[in-house]
């Protein structure tokens, strides 16, 4: 499935291994992808993304959110 990458902030479902990240841009043939709330980069090749629902985004929102809370 094609994910158009725009201006606007749009996340993608890298279907490899089921993370969600905001799409940040091309480089190489890559679409690098940004784990929701931050983070580490990864590179995703086009025809491994999916689209990820609002529903999704917003449950990993909320896992991050809770994770930072757990720290010291």
């Amino acid at each position: 499935m094609a994910v158009k990458v725009s201006s606007e902030v749009t996340y993608a479902l890298d279907v490899r291994d089921g993370r969600i990240g905001e799409v940040m841009g091309r480089v190489g043939g890559y679409v690098q992808l940004r784990p929701v709330g931050g983070g580490r980069e990864w590179d995703c090749p086009p025809e491994a993304l999916g689209e990820a629902a609002a529903g999704e985004v917003l449950r990993a929102r909320v896992r991050r959110v809770n994770r930072e809370g757990r720290l010291p």
